[in-house]
């Protein structure tokens, strides 16, 4: 049995292309009581601290089963260190968070944890993507958003819809991280462990 440690809608889309069966299940765990480490480690690491405390939070739920957790971190290198994106809330701050953007690199960091029943191996996978977006004013952001109000998406925006307009390059192994689960490091792992055939 496979478990999901998330209830979004992407990852729950994403993991059922893979046609392998599974059930999702919301992780009870405190991202905010990690936030500290954010300033400790660098992004990758911080990624899968994440990932490993929403799986460990379902183990005593789910003994007997393979649990699947990630999570994503996206950061704009700055002079001071990488600055994380946020998910903005509200249509304000997501225009503001578009326009710091606008012709810049900023990468998201994908940490994936797939832990073994019963407290077993824990493989974990850590995947990067680099996304350049072009120089855009503040009209273009504001419609965007108001359009498609990608409220709850760090960094404001999704490739998924006609955010992929606001972007002149994506870098990475797999676009499928973007959307928060890279399925080509997915499916591996899952092969691996015999959770999923051919």
């Amino acid at each position: 049995m496979l478990i999901l440690a998330s209830t979004s809608r992407s990852r729950i889309e994403l993991l059922g292309r893979l046609e392998v069966p599974f059930e999702s299940a919301a992780p009870r765990f405190d991202e905010e009581a990690l936030r500290h480490r954010f300033d400790e480690v660098s992004p990758a690491e911080y990624a899968l601290e994440l990932a490993r405390g929403k799986a460990s939070s379902l183990r005593d739920d789910y003994p007997d089963a393979w649990i699947l957790a990630g999570d994503q971190v996206g950061v704009l290198p700055g002079d001071a260190g990488p600055v994380p994106l946020s998910k903005p809330g509200d249509v304000e701050r997501a225009v503001a968070q578009l326009l710091v953007m606008s012709g810049r690199t900023h990468e998201l960091w994908n940490g994936i944890v797939l832990a073994a029943p019963g407290g077993g191996e824990v493989r974990e996978i850590v995947d990067q993507q680099r996304l350049t977006m072009r120089a855009f004013q503040e009209p273009e952001a504001r419609a965007y958003v108001e359009r498609h109000r990608p409220l709850e998406c760090a960094g404001a925006y999704r490739v998924e819809d006609a955010g992929i307009r606001l972007f002149e390059r994506i870098e990475g192994a797999d676009f499928t991280g973007i959307m928060g689960l890279p399925l080509l490091a997915v499916a591996r792992v899952l092969r691996e462990v015999g959770l999923l055939e051919g």
